[in-house]
C-alpha cells in the first residue's frame, strides 16, 4: 500500500473523486479552480476553499498578519481567474498552544486586511486547537454564468498571455530559507512578493466582463504548471516565446549563478494570471489590463500539437511538467517563530 508521500496531492484527489457521488448537472465540473451551484439560468455562486498550513506555507520572516492576509489572498487569486468578485468568507482556525494575544489580534488583522483589499468581508467560521497553525478560507462570490473563465476553452490560434512579471517569490523563497545576503533594494523587492502576495482581482474581472480570455488560470503552483494544466484541460499544446522576468530576479540570478528562466518556470507561488486571449480582442484586452498599472504580456500561441515548447533566441526546449505539489515536495519551510 503506497503511502501518501508516494501518492502526491493530485492523486490523493482521484482517489476521493472516486468515492464520491457526483451532484447532478454541475455547472463547473471538479478540476477547475473554483465551484460554483447555479442560482439561475444567468448567475452563479462561486465557491472556493483553500487552506493555509504553518509549517508548509509559511516561510521564515512571515509574521501571522501576512500569514493570514496570504490565507485570504490564495483563495482570491483562484476567484479572479475564474472572472468572479469575491463577496464573503468564512474562515476557520486551527491554532497552536503557546500563541499569545497579540498573535492572535495579528491573524484577526491579517485576515480583515486580506478581505478588505478586494472588498470582501469574512462572515464567521470556526475555531479549534491545533498542532500547527491551519487558516482554512472558503470564499463564495456571485458571477454570470456566460462570464466564468474555465480551464477549458482554449482554441488553435488563441494568445498565451500572463500578467505582471515572474520569479520574484521563488527567488525571495529562497533568499528568505537560505539567508542568502543580498542587497537590501533586491532583497526587499523580491521578499515582498512572498510576504505580501497581491491577486489579480481587477484584471481577471476586467478580461471576464471584457469576454477576452478563453481559458484561465492563476499560476501559484508555478508557470509551467499552470501551462500544463490549461493543456490537459483545453486539450492543446503551447508554443511560448516570451517569459517576463523581474529585472531583480535577473541580478540575483546572476549573482548566485542561477538560471532565471528555471527560478520564472517552476518557482511557485506566484499569483499571476496565465489567460488564452481571442486574437480579435488582444490589443483591447492588453490596452485595458495595461490602464490598471498591471502588464498584460503576450508570451506566445495555443498550438494543436499538445506539447508545451519554449522557443527564444533560436532554441527549442521542452518545458518539463513540474511544480509544486503538496506530499511530494521537499519544501523546507519552519513554522512561525515570532
Amino acid at each position: 500500500m503506497r503511502r501518501i508521500e508516494d501518492l502526491g496531492e493530485r492523486r490523493i484527489i482521484e482517489i476521493i473523486l472516486n468515492c464520491i457521488d457526483l451532484m447532478p448537472n454541475m455547472p463547473i465540473p471538479f478540476g477547475d479552480d473554483a465551484s460554483a451551484i447555479e442560482i439561475n439560468h444567468e448567475k452563479l455562486a462561486v465557491i472556493k476553499s483553500d487552506m493555509l498550513v504553518g509549517k508548509t506555507d509559511v516561510p521564515p520572516g512571515m509574521n501571522f498578519r501576512q500569514a493570514a492576509r496570504k490565507a485570504l489572498v490564495m483563495n482570491i487569486s483562484d476567484m479572479a481567474a475564474k472572472g468572479v468578485k469575491p463577496i464573503a468568507a468564512l474562515v476557520s482556525l486551527g491554532v497552536p498552544r503557546g500563541l499569545t494575544e497579540e498573535d492572535i489580534k495579528q491573524i484577526g488583522q491579517g485576515l480583515n486586511e486580506g478581505a478588505r483589499e478586494y472588498n470582501a468581508y469574512i462572515l464567521g467560521g470556526d475555531t479549534n486547537e491545533a498542532s500547527d497553525l491551519i487558516i482554512s478560507c472558503s470564499i463564495l462570490g456571485i458571477g454570470g454564468k456566460n462570464k466564468f473563465v474555465r480551464r477549458e476553452g482554449a482554441r488553435l490560434g488563441d494568445i498565451v498571455a500572463v500578467t505582471g512579471v515572474f520569479g520574484k517569490a521563488p527567488s525571495g523563497l529562497k533568499i528568505l530559507m537560505e539567508n542568502l545576503s543580498v542587497s537590501a533594494e533586491i532583497k526587499d523587492v523580491l521578499t515582498e512578493a512572498v510576504l505580501m502576495p497581491r491577486a489579480r482581482l481587477r484584471e481577471g474581472l476586467t478580461l471576464a466582463e471584457m469576454g477576452a480570455a478563453t481559458s484561465s488560470i492563476d499560476s501559484s503552483d508555478g508557470l509551467a504548471w499552470s501551462l500544463y494544466e490549461l493543456s490537459k484541460a483545453s486539450n492543446v499544446g503551447f508554443l511560448v516565446e516570451e517569459i517576463p522576468i523581474d529585472p531583480e530576479v535577473i541580478r540575483f540570478a546572476e549573482e548566485y549563478n542561477l538560471d532565471p528562466i528555471e527560478l520564472s518556470l517552476y518557482g511557485g507561488e506566484e499569483y499571476e494570471l496565465l489567460v488564452t486571449v481571442k486574437p480579435e480582442s488582444w490589443e483591447k484586452a492588453k490596452e485595458s489590463i495595461e490602464e490598471l498599472g498591471t502588464p498584460l504580456t503576450r508570451i506566445g500561441l495555443v498550438t494543436e500539437e499538445k506539447e508545451i515548447i519554449l522557443k527564444t533566441k533560436g532554441r527549442i526546449t521542452h518545458i518539463e511538467k513540474r511544480g509544486w505539489e503538496h506530499f511530494k515536495m521537499a519544501k523546507q519551510t519552519s513554522e512561525i517563530n515570532l
